[in-house]
This record gives structure tokens, C-alpha cells and sequence, in this order.
């Protein structure tokens, strides 16, 4: 079944429905409150929305533990209240991608309840189960990311099972085939319902190494990685055999025969692996997934020379894949703090909108973004995520990019009228909705005005890439589609800068939502975190 391929060059607004709105009094969003704020979505004039797990949970992971795949956390709300939502956005003409956490499910789920509880049975071999070497140790030497040993003895079997996340999120048997096809139905069930598409959570951690092998060490001057610290066990290992298997190939283009059964969807990969962007690459070649993306931007790193060699280096790898970047999501901190420090300023949040929307590929923008909302600082006895309680003070985990979204000035900043599972940060209510929607200069009308103009701009959306020679700290590259030629150069640092660029005759385009600079004569001349476009001839 072929499909319009709505998905190549759209902008996708993440929603983490904990902390975008409280409509029944209790402290955390819900699907009822992402219903009522969808008009403000649409008016962003983004093109689909991603919604992070609402399913029934125990929250040990915030929902990226699953109890059950087919239902709504009554926290959340009801199935009638996600109908009631696909329905609304795609009134709006907004397309509904949502979660789903193939790899593992929570300890509360109905099979892994009947696998610990013998070697025998149906659901006896649906999770990675193994017995301790001789002394009692596990099998091996793997690290959860989250801190420690992968491994968690269960009495009842008398034997370990993997966790490479939480203790409570134990991972599935992907070498079996039923739990390939479990997953499978999961996934038809939603399709059937009428999603759009999938964001598919960790999906290069379906499979491990069938014979256990341990992970060679790594030298402790390359302990890094995306979304872990050098502190954490986890940085001090290749992790060749516990995730990113050859196997997962085979299950993801399970994955596309289904999709393509229905029209016009998309599945989205996050991947996170010893080498992302060729596991990226590898992953969305045809046949496989629609899209993928990594936390290759979600780095401290915002220098041109980075941001330049990540985009060459995946564009070089992928043969006919689609990208899909993000500078923001729910397991970093935010973009203007982490590139911008304390007092980031107006220009960079306008800047980093426009920057990343202006990459070949798809756009996840994570919500608040669009506010240009700084990191909130929550107070250790206020935290709620695992992580961080574990990393503290060295990583304060992820509560920072997850407290509630401000809609208006006033108590709770319009988000509950109870206390909220995260307090809502001082420096976010001068942010709020409300004040930028009264404000033409805001950040919120800026990104409004950008992607407006970006929509109409074919280059932007689906053209090709090339990146020119400039200075530090001048980012600039070409998009091409058809006779649609755009240079594109932004000033990374919080001076004026001015050099010279090479591309010809150009006409600087009226570009709303960046402050703009100047081409004259061969030289470029841009203002604190500005930025240029121009159309070449």
C-alpha cells in the first residue's frame, strides 16, 4: 500500500502528557487535557504530534514501563479519551504518533508474571532468563544503563533475568518468535485504531547475543556516550552483545510489512548504540523503518565543526534513509540551557528552532520548546526520576525537562489545580502561553512565524544538503530541491560575526522568526545567534 509520505520533512511536537495539562485535578496531565490544549498545538503549524507512553503502568519508568500494551493508564484517562483525541487532531489536520517500548515491559506485566514464576510454561522462555555461574554471579558482565548490574535474581526460577533499564522493566526473549509476533499484534492494535505512526522506544535493544558473551571493556578516556555519564558502570563497556544485534534487522522489517498494510504511516526509531548514526543508517534503509533518530544533537557540543561532521557523517552512511533530529526531549536537559548556560536569551531559543528545523530530515520539537523554556532546577527532595536519585549530584537526572508546561500566570502556572507531580519552575511563568501569545515579539509567535514560512519553503522540507567551508562559529550549507537553491547560515555564539561565503548571486529572503543578517558582496554578516537565508541562483 503506498502512502502520501507525510512524515519526510515534518515537524512532530512531542507531548509528555504527565506534565502538559491537569484536567482532573490530580496533579499529572492527561489525554482529557491534551485534547483541550490540541487547538494551541495546531497553531504552532507543526505537523503531528507524538505522545509519550500513556499505556497502564506502575510508572516505575514514567509509562516506559508497560503493564498493558492495549490500555490507558486510568491516571491518563480511558481508550474512549485516546479516540476522542485521534479524532480531534485529525480534525485539526495534526497526525498521532505515539509510543511503544517494544524491548521490555514492566515486572506488572501479565507475562512476564507467568515467566518468573517457572521454567516451565508458555511464558517460560519470553524473557531473557539465565542461569548464575558457578559462585552465584550472573551470567555475565552486562550494565544497566541506569546504573548497575543488568541482572536481577528471581527466587522462583532460581535464576537472573536482563534488565538493561530499571530492576522493573524486565527485557523480552526476542528470539522467540511468539514474542516477536506478541509484539507484532500490539503494534496492529493501534494501527487498527488509526494511529499515524510509531516513535519505537530503545528499538536497537530488542535483541541480545544468544550465547551471553561478555562486553569488552572501554579505556576510561572513552567512557562517553548519549545519555550517559562517565560515573555511570555503563560507560565502562562496549556494549556489543547486549543491544544492537544483527537479528533486530529481521524483526524491523517485520515491523515495516505490517505498516505497509496500512496507508499513510510512519514508524520512527530511537537508537542508541556504540555507533549511532551507522546503526541509524543501517536501520531506515528501504524495507526497514520510515525514519530514525539518536541523541547524536543532544549533546553538549554545540559547535559548528559538530554539528556539521554529525549531519556529513550520517548523510555519507545513509543510502535512502530519512533522518529525523532533535535538540530537545524528555531525557535531556534543554537545549538553551545545555547551549546556552544560565541566562540563554530570546535569540538562541528563536535560533535553535530555526536551526534545527532548517536540517535535512524530520524535526522533533519537545514541548515548551516553542516557549523557549530554560532547564528547571528541582531540589533533590523534589525528584521523582530514578535516575537522577541514583546520579546525584553529577546528574540530577531528568525532572528538569519535565516539569509542567506553563499555560498562564497564576497558581500552578495554569497547569493543575492541585499540586503538580513536579513543581512548576519561577523562571517558566514569565514564558507561559498566555504572555507570549500577547506578545508579537515572543518566542512563541517567532516559531509560529518560522514554520509557517518553512512549510512553504520545498528546499527546507525535503531538499538535499551541503555544508560550506566557514569560520567557527558560522554554521551555513546549502538545501537543494529542484531549482529551489537556499543558503542557510547561522551564527552560533552570542557575538556578531562577519565572513566571507562563496555561493554567488544570492537575494536574501524575507525569513520571519530569526534575527536576520546580511549578504553583501561576498560577505556575511549575522547578529548575535542570527541567522540567513538566501536564495541562490
Amino acid at each position: 500500500m503506498t502512502t502520501k509520505r507525510w512524515w519526510r520533512g515534518a515537524v512532530i511536537y512531542q507531548i509528555y502528557p504527565r506534565s502538559f495539562l491537569d484536567t482532573n485535578g490530580d496533579g499529572i496531565g492527561d489525554l482529557p487535557g491534551i485534547v483541550e490544549k490540541l487547538d494551541y498545538v495546531a497553531s504552532l503549524g507543526v505537523d503531528a504530534i507524538w505522545i509519550s507512553p500513556f499505556f497502564k503502568s506502575p510508572m516505575a519508568d514514567f509509562g516506559y514501563d508497560i503493564a498493558d500494551y492495549r490500555d490507558v493508564d486510568p491516571m491518563f484517562g480511558t481508550l474512549a479519551d485516546f479516540d476522542r483525541l485521534l479524532a480531534k487532531a485529525h480534525s485539526l489536520g495534526l497526525k498521532v504518533m505515539i509510543d511503544q517500548v517494544l524491548s521490555h515491559t514492566s515486572a506488572e506485566h501479565d507475562w512476564f508474571k507467568a515467566s518468573r514464576s517457572a521454567r516451565t510454561g508458555e511464558k517460560a522462555d519470553w524473557y531473557v532468563w539465565a542461569d548464575p555461574k558457578p559462585d552465584g554471579t550472573p551470567p555475565n558482565n552486562w550494565m544497566s544503563l541506569f546504573g548497575g548490574v543488568a541482572w536481577q535474581w528471581e527466587p522462583r526460577r532460581c535464576q537472573y533475568y536482563l534488565h538493561n533499564f530499571l530492576v522493573e522493566q524486565p527485557d523480552l526473549n526476542f528470539h522467540n518468535p511468539a514474542v516477536q509476533q506478541a509484539q507484532l499484534d500490539n503494534v496492529k492494535f493501534w494501527l487498527d485504531r488509526g494511529v499515524d505512526g510509531f516513535r519505537l522506544d530503545a528499538i536497537n535493544f530488542c535483541f541480545h547475543d544468544a550465547q551471553l558473551r561478555d562486553n569488552p571493556p572501554k579505556p576510561a578516556h572513552l567512557r562517553t556516550g548519549r545519555g550517559f555519564a562517565p560515573d555511570n558502570p555503563y560507560a565502562f563497556q562496549y556494549h556489543h552483545y547486549n543491544n544492537t544485534q544483527p537479528e533486530n534487522l529481521g524483526f524491523l522489517e517485520q515491523i515495516r510489512a505490517l505498516m505497509d498494510r496500512y496507508p499513510d504511516v510512519a514508524a520512527l526509531g530511537e537508537i542508541s548504540s556504540e555507533d549511532s548514526l551507522a546503526t541509524m543508517a543501517e536501520y531506515v534503509r528501504p524495507g526497514r523503518l520510515h525514519m530514525g533518530y539518536s541523541f547524536e544533537l543532544l549533546t553538549d557540543d554545540f559547535s559548528a565543526a559538530y554539528i556539521r561532521g554529525t549531519v556529513e557523517k550520517l548523510e555519507a552512511s545513509m543510502v535512502d534513509g530519512w533522518p529525523c533530529w532533535a535538540i530537545s526531549n524528555h531525557d535531556v536537559q534543554r537545549a538553551v540551557t545545555r547551549w546556552g548556560g544560565d541566562a540563554p536569551g530570546d535569540a538562541l531559543a528563536r535560533q535553535l528552532v530555526a536551526l534545527v528545523c532548517s536540517l535535512r530530515g524530520s524535526v522533533c520539537l519537545y514541548q515548551g520548546e516553542e516557549l523557549g523554556l530554560p532547564e528547571a532546577d528541582v531540589p533533590f527532595e523534589l525528584l521523582q526520576d530514578p535516575y537522577g536519585v541514583t546520579f546525584w549530584p553529577t546528574f540530577k537526572g531528568r525532572d528538569g525537562c519535565r516539569t509542567p508546561m506553563p499555560w498562564r500566570d497564576g497558581a500552578q502556572a495554569g497547569f493543575s489545580e492541585a499540586t503538580p507531580w513536579l513543581p512548576v519552575a519561577d523562571s517558566h511563568a514569565a514564558r507561559s502561553v498566555a504572555v507570549q501569545d500577547a506578545d508579537p515579539s515572543s518566542v512563541l509567535n517567532a516559531v509560529r512565524a518560522f514554520l509557517s514560512w518553512r512549510r512553504a519553503q520545498p528546499a527546507l522540507v525535503e531538499g538535499d544538503i551541503r555544508f560550506l567551508d566557514t569560520p567557527e562559529p558560522v554554521l551555513a550549507f546549502v538545501r537543494t530541491r529542484g531549482d529551489a537553491r537556499l543558503l542557510v547560515a547561522f551564527n552560533l555564539s552570542a557575538a556578531a560575526v562577519e565572513c566571507a561565503v562563496d555561493v554567488g548571486a544570492a537575494r536574501a529572503l524575507d525569513s520571519p522568526g530569526v534575527d536576520a543578517g546580511t549578504l553583501n558582496d561576498g560577505r556575511l554578516r549575522l547578529p548575535p545567534h542570527g541567522a540567513l537565508f538566501a536564495a541562490l541562483d
